[in-house]
């Protein structure tokens, strides 16, 4: 395929993944139109994830990458390029505007990165964080040449380091990081897979999250709204610390239902009424 009918291929990929989530986002688009993907996939042959595994993908042209798929970054880990539509959905109700500045927490290669990068142009900042020194080096490799990005290897729970506009996460967890919260501008946005890990038959953990939900946090002049975007399913964080406890609690929640109801953060404050989800220095209120 030459570069015009590549190009082509982009846009229409582009268009179809905001149209198959309902939104109309002129930088999202242009984001998704112009940042080559196969790029950030490495080179061919490309593994596809399906069910039960991966399939090899008998094409070499990078029209092949251009579905709603999940491409492996490291398929003996299940860590993927995630999908791309689950993404348009989280990007968009990041609502990030030109020159904001954005942590983008679990960046894996880098190719959500780099369409956050076009977002907030050159005016903006991007601080990426990958735990995994492999992928952290393929994503600096991948990103030389979006110059308002800086790509960190480190633990993704500890930062950001400044105040910052919106914070992504792509990876669950079972409690915000203190700097997601507390490092968020008046008016900034954090989304980020709340859930609790998947274990095998043996009680181990497989690499994965079981029952996780995109979170959507605002901080607003006094307190924090959250809206609850839908399930999801996430790589569970390296070096992410929790109790079997609070894993059960959190585990019962999801079972219960009742996400949509969720209007509030509590942080760093005492238990309220009508709590979703209830831990001694946070929960999730049900009641604005």
């Amino acid at each position: 395929m030459d570069t015009r009918a590549l190009a082509m291929c982009r846009s229409a990929f582009a268009v179809h993944m905001l149209a198959k989530e309902g939104i109309a986002d002129g930088a999202l688009l242009h984001a998704f139109a112009s940042v080559p993907r196969e790029r950030f996939l490495g080179p061919p042959p490309w593994k596809m994830a399906h069910w039960g595994g991966y399939v090899d993908v008998p094409s070499s042209d990078p029209a092949a990458v251009y579905q709603d798929a999940l491409f492996a970054l490291q398929h003996e880990r299940q860590v993927n390029n995630g999908s791309p539509s689950l993404h348009a959905r989280g990007l968009h109700r990041l609502s990030l505007r030109h020159g904001d500045r954005v942590c983008h927490i679990g960046a894996g290669s880098g190719y959500y990165t780099a369409l956050i990068a076009s977002i907030v142009g050159s005016r903006g900042r991007v601080i990426a964080v990958e735990f995994d020194d492999e992928l952290a080096e393929r994503a600096r490799d991948n990103l030389k040449d979006y110059p308002n990005v800086d790509m960190i290897c480190g633990n993704g729970h500890e930062w950001p380091r400044d105040v910052t506009d919106a914070i992504y996460v792509n990876f669950a967890v079972h409690r915000p990081a203190d700097p997601w919260i507390e490092r968020l501008n008046v008016g900034g946005r954090l989304i980020f897979p709340l859930g609790v890990p998947d274990v095998d038959g043996d009680g181990g953990s497989t690499g994965l999250s079981s029952y996780a939900g995109f979170f959507l946090v605002e901080r607003q002049l006094q307190g924090y709204g959250v809206e609850f975007l839908g399930p999801v399913a996430f790589v569970w964080g390296e070096a992410t610390t929790g109790t079997f406890e609070s894993y059960r609690t959190l585990e019962a929640a999801f079972r219960k239902g009742g996400m949509q109801s969720i209007r509030a953060l509590r942080w760093k404050t005492g238990p309220q009424a009508e709590e979703w989800y209830t831990q001694p220095d946070w929960g999730l209120v049900s009641d604005p």
